[in-house]
């Protein structure tokens, strides 16, 4: 007993070393310092700077917005992610949740079904818009060999184009200037907590989460998937199906990007407005947040909340110190950028004291963990 509380102890205390060391952590300390350098070049007070990023975004004021930011942020940064983890980049998420946008707004406007079952089955019909869109990007990289990362981008333009086109001709509020559908009609909303902009959306992408978290760790599926991500030759040597993997995990994907189009039109204002879902760049946030955590299930979560604080955070810290906004996303990029050069904390090796012999290695009781262990890479688990 004693001796498995040990190895537990052992184990838990290489993980920490690990994350304390790995590239994830390295990034975000140095996008941080390269920030507050910058601030104080042109003047202003770093530690008041980031203060207001913090309360900002996460005070009584602006934890709302953070979690309604949050919401879209981890969705699609579940659904970059999934794919993402068996070496595959899906670039057509805002083509998708546009899609899924749309689909739940028809849904919601045109559906004879009591408002809770209209609701449900707008949910439904996103999700289905969104992987089906999905889907076809997948079939041009295993039936004509167009590689995923251009199908699935290319794919985006007509998706976002037609969705305009709907909301500025045939779909659009009479009357309106604006490019946008008529209100959905009363009790088609997902319900809000309290008197905030936080809808039910947040649990639908947390149990999304989850459930990506234990097929990843608990399932043959999530083995395979991360074979696949490791060593994709190994794994189809192993008998894994690429190409039906393939379909799966970026139906999958596209599926999450189309409920997340589907919970921002079911969430205020009510309606699809043309940019709405476009213009706050989730899906590039997404796949910033799925990045930096090697597509990890927690990692993704807990970077996905990292990045949704910088946003609203960032414009409290314009309000309260002058400091632009866009210093935010100068920091995102800072922080993919020391990623991108995979550095780590240099070792701390003290020098051996003097006239004293090294001691020789013992062969240690239990295997060094694999290149392939987290722990060993220093990514989240």
């Amino acid at each position: 007993m004693a001796s498995a509380l040990d190895l537990a102890r052992t184990k838990g205390a290489a993980r920490i070393k690990g994350a304390l060391r790995s590239p994830v952590t390295f990034s975000v300390v140095a996008g941080l310092v390269i920030g507050a350098l910058f601030l104080v070049g042109t003047g202003a007070d770093p530690f008041a700077a980031y203060g207001a990023v913090v309360t900002g975004s996460l005070g009584a004021d602006g934890i709302g917005s953070t979690l309604t930011t949050g919401t879209s942020v981890l969705g699609m940064a579940l659904a970059l992610a999934i794919p993402l983890r068996a070496g595959l980049i899906n670039l057509g998420g805002d083509g998708q949740m546009v899609l899924g946008g749309i689909a739940a707004a028809v849904t919601g406007l045109y559906s004879p079904l009591p408002a809770p079952l209209t609701v449900v089955t707008a949910l439904l019909a996103g999700v289905l818009a969104g992987a089906a869109y999905a889907a076809l990007a997948a079939l041009c990289e295993n039936r004509f060999g167009v590689p995923l990362l251009v199908s699935s981008l290319l794919l985006s333009y007509p998706a976002t184009s037609l969705a305009s086109y709907l909301v500025r001709y045939p779909l659009k509020e009479p009357g309106s200037s604006l490019p946008q559908t008529r209100r959905l009609p009363e009790g088609v909303a997902l319900p809000a907590f309290g008197t905030s902009t936080v809808t039910a959306g947040l649990l639908l992408v947390v149990l999304a989460a989850g459930a990506y978290w234990f097929a990843d760790r608990r399932t043959a599926v999530g083995y395979e998937i991360r074979m696949t991500g490791l060593n994709a030759r190994f794994a189809a040597y192993a008998g894994v199906q690429r190409k039906g993997l393939t379909l799966r995990l970026v139906a999958t994907s596209g599926g999450l990007a189309g409920l997340v189009g589907a919970i921002g039109v079911l969430s205020f204002p009510y309606r699809f407005l043309d940019g709405s879902l476009t213009a706050p760049g989730y899906t590039w946030t997404g796949l910033t947040a799925a990045l930096l955590a090697a597509a990890a299930p927690l990692g993704t979560v807990l970077a996905a909340f990292f990045f949704a604080v910088l946003q609203v955070g960032g414009l409290s810290m314009e309000r309260t110190t002058e400091v632009p906004r866009e210093l935010t996303q100068v920091l995102q990029a800072i922080v993919i950028v020391f990623l991108a050069a995979r550095l780590r904390f240099p070792r701390l090796r003290f020098p051996r004291p003097r006239g004293r012999k090294p001691q020789q290695p013992q062969e240690p009781a239990d295997p060094a963990p694999t290149a392939q262990d987290p722990a060993s890479q220093g990514e989240f688990a």
